[in-house]
């Protein structure tokens, strides 16, 4: 049995000729996209494919079968289109008076660690009084009646109420909602 042209496996649309498309094609669309922009290439070719895959009908034949020109012609659109995006964003950026740089600049590196919901629940914890976090432990994780929470505290359950009270209020107060 003869092998088929790319044009035939196009007009299959199957995920199988798409993935023997794939195997033809892979090697030389990444070279290409590593010649460009070596530190994305991976990325480059993978959504060339997404794309060739998303628009396979509109493949034409114009090169005797073969899909290479048409998938590198793909991997040159996601280029200029990325490229014209960072060229608005820069600008957007020079506008606003913020870093080109966000990594490189001190205290940009750690903000989504800083904004982070559970990292300002953890903090908010470590702020509580040690007698409120302690029984709030003792409520809430281990699921202890107040009546077991004052028996260890050695106070009053009122006593054991308000401070559960009192640090669910403060942690309330510090954290995002979606995190209490």
């Amino acid at each position: 049995m003869t092998e088929q042209t790319d044009a035939q496996l196009m007009r299959q649309a199957s995920p199988d000729a798409f993935a023997e498309l794939y195997r033809r094609h892979a090697p030389a669309v990444y070279d290409w996209c590593r010649r460009h922009i070596d530190w994305a290439a991976a990325d480059l070719t993978a959504e060339t494919f997404a794309q060739a895959w998303l628009g396979r009908r509109r493949f034409r034949d114009e090169r005797d079968g073969s899909a290479l020109p048409w998938l590198v012609g793909i991997a040159r659109n996601l280029l200029r289109e990325s490229a014209r995006r960072d060229r608005i964003e820069t600008r957007a950026r020079v506008k606003l008076g913020l870093p080109l740089d966000l990594a490189a600049e001190d205290g940009y590196a750690d903000v989504e660690d800083r904004l982070s919901p559970r990292n300002a629940l953890a903090r908010a914890l470590e702020e509580l009084p040690a007698h409120e976090l302690r029984a709030l432990e003792l409520r809430v994780v281990d699921e202890l009646p107040y009546s077991d929470v004052a028996e260890r505290l050695a106070i009053r359950p009122a006593a054991a109420r308000l401070r559960v009270s009192r640090a669910l209020r403060r942690l309330a107060l510090t954290t995002p909602k979606e995190e209490l």
